[in-house]
């Protein structure tokens, strides 16, 4: 494992409440008591929570008929008050501060949002304040919604640059088998020539959260991708977090690959935020995939769709219908539509704002 110097730490809903629903109090004492050790040792650490909920059902009982987008919408708004209090509490007996930062999937979407979102965060870790990030349930809901808040975690950690994501279950990490079977083995270290990990791992759902297991792949393998050391690791177990860092306790190690431009971490997260496509010829597909560092043209370009503004995220396709990447275009769809195919004009994705799909 490589030193950390700041971490994004994701404590799920199963984490932080009891098997009978209830928010485990103790529990969160003890992580926030890892936290302080860890910030103790001079890493800056950005906090992905949940738990608004459970603590939501203990103040207001609801009827069982109720809509249930809208009990959930009631529980996660009072709940959040309640939560946030806590971790308030728990942090300042510690002596640190903390701060609520409620975001949806709009917010990374983006890019003014993005980096405002992105500069108030700094500047709270450059003052030694705790951002504790969560989904804002009231207003997310289905397509607006993160798939968990291991997508949050993901989402955040390549925002502030974080060289570290951590994701706290309640399980010791990626086993090869579904995790009560005794026969499954814990996975310790994942590289990047590892096989397809889904057909390995069982796709139960965890009892409380959203996403199961395969989330949790799916955003640490795109987390590693982009250079951030990814651990998964089991919450529920005391001095998690100091025996991860004196290598003392079981868990789940993403190898990182070498780190990307801040921006070009914005756009890898940005598949399901595209705002239009582009169809690319041969020769702009084959420039893309050489070594140099070429930006894309509109010479490139056979054709466009959606209705796009400058700044927005666009998919690159081939002619084939094969996706190729993500950039940033630096026309509005109108003016794009006036240029394609011509020579002697200026990028419509330039090489800063340009991510590459692998293609193993």
């Amino acid at each position: 494992m490589h030193s950390i110097h700041c971490a994004v730490i994701k404590i799920g809903s199963n984490v932080v409440t009891t098997e009978s629903g209830q928010p485990d109090e103790a529990r969160m004492k003890h992580l926030v008591g890892q936290i302080s050790f860890l910030i103790g040792k001079g890493v800056k650490v950005l906090l992905v929570t949940s738990g608004a909920v459970a603590f939501g059902r203990q103040e207001i009982p609801l009827q069982e008929k109720m809509n249930p987008v809208l009990k959930k919408q009631i529980w996660a708004s009072v709940g959040q008050i309640a939560l946030i209090r806590k971790y308030k509490n728990l942090f300042a007996e510690n002596g640190h501060q903390v701060a609520q930062i409620l975001v949806t999937k709009e917010d990374f979407r983006d890019r003014k949002h993005y980096l405002n979102m992105r500069n108030c965060i700094l500047g709270l870790l450059s003052q030694g304040i705790v951002p504790i990030l969560n989904e804002n349930d009231t207003v997310a809901i289905t397509e607006l919604m993160f798939t968990d808040n291991d997508e949050l975690a993901s989402l955040a950690a390549a925002m502030v640059n974080a060289d570290t994501l951590m994701l706290m279950t309640n399980v010791d990490g990626v086993f090869d088998g579904p995790p009560s079977d005794p026969a499954s083995k814990l996975i310790p270290k994942i590289g990047h020539k590892m096989p397809e990990l889904s057909s390995m791992v069982s796709p139960t759902k965890s009892s409380f959260g959203r996403g199961g297991m395969l989330t949790k792949l799916t955003m640490a393998r795109k987390s590693a991708d982009l250079g951030i050391q990814v651990i998964i690791a089991n919450g529920k177990k005391d001095h998690i977090l100091k025996g991860i860092l004196e290598d003392k306790i079981p868990y789940s190690y993403f190898e990182p690959k070498s780190s990307k431009q801040s921006q070009k971490k914005w756009l890898a997260h940005g598949e399901q935020y595209y705002k239009g496509e582009v169809v690319i010829n041969e020769g702009a597909k084959s420039a893309l995939s050489s070594e140099k560092i070429v930006s894309l043209l509109p010479i490139g370009i056979v054709s466009t769709s959606g209705d796009f503004s400058k700044g927005d995220i666009i998919r690159i396709i081939d002619e084939k219908g094969e996706k190729i990447g993500l950039g940033k275009s630096e026309y509005n769809s109108s003016s794009a539509k006036q240029v394609l195919g011509q020579k002697n004009q200026k990028p419509f994705i330039h090489y800063d704002y340009l991510y590459l799909f692998q293609h193993d």
